[in-house]
């Protein structure tokens, strides 16, 4: 018979202190000295009224790695009790890692120091600290593991620092002139977006002796890669028919010239697909496969990138048949960030911790992905 497995603590770990909209473009620095013509516009429509950045306010030079801040939020479930000692498992996603290798895990447990255990990386963008969780919950189910931490961290501010896109917006006239100013808003518009953060979560299984703990009902995912085109993508540019040519197919000055390390999304994409492709269609196939039923989840956490998407995944929602009153949902995307592959784990810590949760009551977790449409959903249970 398959094992139970169960989050028994949750932590999280966001730097420095937080950045109000109005101290945004003194932390990220202004590009070629002025002012973002996008920046009101954005933050009025994705109502994130604070975050936080690995960035030193005063220096401007970066205050944490990505490895770092992983560890920190790994850290910090010493605190809660959990011996790090004994841990079998190491499970970290992250969109951008700090080097092309070794891989992300390795540096989160080089950084910690832990003793050998299995360690595991898992790339993609906003589902990779889901797909890491994941790795860890099928192995424990399975007996490999008896227990494991996963973790989800982003450190994307070291790419949107104003200094990095100056020589680029030097070259506009000629940008322009080729019809690739991109910047005016595909990139400038992530800027506003897009913020720091790390989460981690001890698995185990058997229940913590004292406390709740989460226990992992299941956990879906499901990509239409095969169906749309790329969305938001960074090393690469898009050729006219719409697929992607990566960086090693480009002369070191083309990078720069290219903007081929830019975090680029095509927003056009984004909007017309991502409720259709996240939500309505594989709610549909979820509850045809008799796993989701609206009315017995008491606790809805989305991971929706901007306020602006909120009445949208509703709508998206009502549309599969499978409505869940927002009275039912917990979002800290306006004090916390989005941060990406961390958010899921920044919102299960906080609501974890807040007394709210009763044994018995039922949370379903929302991740989508735009960077080729995939999505995935986690079903979790109050012990």
């Amino acid at each position: 018979m398959s094992q139970q497995v169960y989050i028994t603590h949750i932590s999280s770990f966001l730097p420095n202190d937080p950045v109000s909209n109005d101290d945004m473009e003194s932390v990220l620095g202004e590009i070629n000295g002025r002012p973002s013509r996008a920046k009101k516009l954005i933050l009025r429509s994705n109502k994130i009224t604070s975050r936080y950045y690995a960035i030193d306010p005063k220096t401007g030079k970066a205050s944490h790695s990505n490895t770092e801040l992983t560890a920190h939020a790994v850290s910090n479930l010493q605190k809660q009790g959990c011996e790090l000692n004994d841990v079998e498992l190491l499970a970290c996603g992250t969109t951008l890692p700090d080097q092309l290798m070794p891989n992300h895990a390795l540096m989160v447990q080089g950084e910690l120091q832990l003793p050998p255990c299995e360690a595991v990386a898992t790339s993609g963008i906003c589902l990779s600290g889901m797909m890491a969780l994941k790795y860890a919950y099928l192995s424990i189910r399975a007996g490999e593991s008896k227990n494991g931490i996963a973790t989800g961290s982003e450190n994307v501010s070291s790419l949107m620092r104003g200094h990095l896109f100056t020589e680029e917006s030097s070259s506009g006239e000629e940008q322009l002139k080729k019809n690739k100013n991109e910047i005016a808003f595909e990139k400038d518009f992530l800027r506003w977006m897009l913020s720091d953060g790390a989460g981690a979560v001890w698995m185990s299984d058997s229940p913590a002796a004292t406390g709740i703990s989460l226990r992992i009902d299941w956990i879906k995912q499901l990509s239409y890669a095969g169906e749309l085109p790329t969305c938001m993508y960074a090393g690469a540019s898009k050729t006219e028919d719409q697929q992607l040519s990566g960086w090693r197919n480009f002369m070191p000055q083309e990078w720069m010239d290219d903007s081929v390390f830019a975090i680029k999304q095509d927003v056009k994409l984004l909007n017309e697909k991502i409720i259709h492709y996240t939500v309505t269609k594989p709610l549909r196939t979820l509850a045809k496969q008799g796993i989701v039923a609206a009315d017995s989840i008491d606790w809805f956490l989305p991971h929706y990138s901007s306020g602006y998407f909120r009445d949208k995944v509703y709508d998206g929602m009502v549309e599969a048949g499978c409505e869940i009153p927002q009275e039912k949902w917990f979002t800290n995307l306006s004090s916390k960030g989005n941060t990406g592959s961390a958010s899921i784990y920044i919102m299960l810590d906080e609501l974890f911790h807040s007394g709210k949760l009763h044994k018995g009551e039922t949370l379903l977790c929302y991740i989508p992905e735009s960077g080729r449409f995939s999505t995935a959903f986690m079903h979790l249970t109050v012990e």
